[in-house]
């Protein structure tokens, strides 16, 4: 019989279960080596750095912020909160000085952890100003300190809490945990104005890891998990805590950009992603592909058209394939798939959760064609991640729809089509936000998603768009930016594009190429250029995106085809502030900085 599920005491429990077994792996960044940190030495360090905080001064229910990369330290900051009955107020790792003040402010964080330097550095400017936080707890040995009296080291922390472990303490604050505790605020990026604060309750989480366990059955603690995306976002958080209370191992992925050469040493078998991970796959597997002689091109097209017959006309449909597909998908195709998944650190897949935005049907396909087992899915912050998923068992589910809707999850579609949730892994409201609260439920209670969308007979749910993202053309059209921008992201020559339109005459697209690509297009035919500027200008490449744009806009209406284009020779980054933490278009900021290029299509 399974124990209740408790925060405060989950890495406990699970350090009497698997004893010295290893819990959470770290990668030195020097030698590239993994470490594994076993379960009792996590419930040692959980309990020591409960105590730890505890000597500094935190009190039942005080906010902790961790603002930091992943590191493995983190995960058990995390934990040693819950101990002490502290909340937790993650922070992301590329946050500003004035994106950290405000989340301290708000939440009168009294205590951070910092990662790197970086983060000491932000923290420290926000400790000169703020009137809440009083203590940086510096992770990575390396960071310099400068003299700060109010900041002290993770390992100092430590070994402060191991001398004064504040046993009674501990027990008397895991006395108090209820179902009813705030254990996160997690800070939502949005597209405009200041973050707000979501809170999460810990029977939010108890009911999240009640119908994971229900739907993700073939997760076991045999299973190794990759944390590639930020802890401090939910997908990942919750993620790590399903794996945690499955004991199945976590390697905590400190560097995003290093994940092509992490994934080949670790070879997970589970992995949570984003669809930017696995469009890049697919460019790269299409790229070498491309870059095959002419009979291996052709040998790979025959087998991903075996494997789509096999594994998604036939197996995803309960159905026997016939015996010459069968036959060619075991001899032939799989062996070749098995090479190209194992070149990427996927051999071993059992499944891979995806979800935060469009997933293109191409290379959802593609994948359950060449065997990894793509579980797309559907969430956000304020439903404790996961709405809907695809089924685990590669049948039944339905391209181009986010999956069947999680059990005892109510969803409904509003009158104007919007998607509605009521459930108990749905936050309460938004931190110290009564204004945003009475704008996010309605009168029965049912959460505001302000995506649009409709369910099928067999409980799919699907969406068609971000109803705020929704513009109106001057000819009284409704276009829907997402589909077109997903639509046109397909094509290996963009890597990023923005529909535009809004009370405009016709709908137009800012476009960034995908310059690994198009500096060999370009190489091959011959073309001289010295910048990208120079290569965005030359009359054949706009050329090629013409072609591409024509392409395009025939599986579209008359009234979404892209009239105009401008080719951008840098990339929307989170640092210019054309995106979010989650990367997601900041519409408006897009619209105002890049103001002339736009009104230079409409002239």
């Amino acid at each position: 019989m399974e124990k209740e599920f408790v925060l405060s005491t989950l890495i406990h429990q699970q350090a009497e279960k698997y004893g010295d077994r290893a819990a959470i792996y770290g990668r030195n960044d020097e030698t590239g080596q993994w470490t594994g940190i076993s379960w009792r030495e996590m419930d040692k360090t959980v309990e020591g750095l409960a105590a730890g905080i505890i000597g500094l001064g935190v009190k039942s229910n005080d906010r902790v912020g961790i603002f930091s990369q992943n590191m493995c330290e983190i995960i058990m900051a995390d934990y040693a909160n819950y101990s002490a009955h502290a909340i937790t107020v993650p922070l992301y790792a590329t946050s500003t000085a004035a994106q950290v003040e405000f989340i301290v402010d708000d939440s009168e964080i009294g205590i951070i952890y910092a990662g790197e330097q970086y983060q000491y550095d932000v923290a420290l400017e926000v400790l000169r100003r703020s009137k809440y936080l009083r203590t940086i707890v510096a992770i990575d040995p390396s960071i310099d300190l400068k003299g700060e009296k109010n900041a002290i080291r993770y390992s100092d922390l430590l070994a402060e809490g191991l001398k004064n472990p504040h046993v009674e303490e501990i027990a008397a604050r895991k006395a108090l945990a209820s179902n009813d505790d705030l254990v996160n605020i997690l800070y939502t990026s949005g597209t405009t104005g200041n973050p707000k604060g979501v809170e999460l309750r810990h029977y939010n989480y108890a009911e999240a890891m009640r119908i994971h366990n229900i739907r993700l059955t073939k997760a076991t603690d045999k299973d190794t998990s990759m944390a590639f995306l930020p802890i401090t976002h939910v997908f990942e958080r919750a993620w790590d805590m399903f794996c945690l209370q499955k004991g199945i191992k976590i390697y905590v992925n400190k560097r995003p950009a290093e994940i092509a050469k992490i994934m080949p040493e670790v070879r997970p078998t589970l992995m949570c992603a984003v669809p930017r991970y696995w469009e890049k796959v697919y460019a790269a597997v299409n790229d070498k592909i491309n870059g095959s002689p002419k009979l291996l091109q052709s040998l790979f097209r025959w087998s991903i058209k075996i494997g789509k017959r096999r594994n998604i006309d036939y197996y995803r449909n309960g159905k026997l394939s016939p015996l010459n597909v069968g036959l060619s998908y075991k001899f032939l195709a799989k062996p070749l798939f098995n090479k190209v998944k194992k070149a990427a650190g996927l051999d071993n897949g059992n499944f891979f959760p995806v979800a935060g935005a469009k997933l293109a049907d191409e290379i959802l396909e593609f994948m359950h064609a060449i065997g990894i087992n793509i579980v797309y899915g559907y969430g956000l912050t304020e439903s404790c991640a996961t709405v809907c998923c695809f089924p685990l068992n590669n049948r039944g589910y339905i391209i181009g729809s986010i999956g069947q809707i999680m059990p005892d999850l109510q969803v409904k579609i509003s009158n104007e089509g919007e998607i509605l949730l009521k459930g108990k892994t749905i936050t309460p409201g938004y931190y110290k936000r009564p204004d945003a609260n009475a704008e996010s439920y309605t009168e029965d209670g049912f959460f505001k998603t302000g995506d649009a969308g409709y369910i099928d007979m067999q409980n799919n749910l699907y969406i068609t768009d971000r109803i705020k993202d929704l513009f109106k053309t001057a000819g009284g059209k409704y276009i829907a930016p997402q589909h077109l921008e997903g639509l046109f992201s397909d094509s290996s020559y963009i890597d990023q594009c923005v529909a535009i339109g809004n009370e405009r005459k016709y709908v137009s697209m800012l476009i960034v190429p995908n310059f690994d690509n198009l500096t060999k297009y370009a190489e091959g035919k011959g073309l001289k250029f010295s910048s990208r500027e120079e290569l965005i200008a030359l009359p054949e490449v706009v050329s090629l995106y013409d072609g591409i744009i024509v392409e395009k806009n025939a599986d579209l209406a008359r009234y979404e085809q892209i009239k105009r284009f401008t080719l951008l020779p840098n990339a929307f980054t989170m640092d210019q502030g054309h995106l979010t933490n989650t990367l997601k278009i900041k519409r408006k900021v897009v619209n105002e900085l890049f103001a002339k290029e736009i009104n230079a299509m409409y002239e």
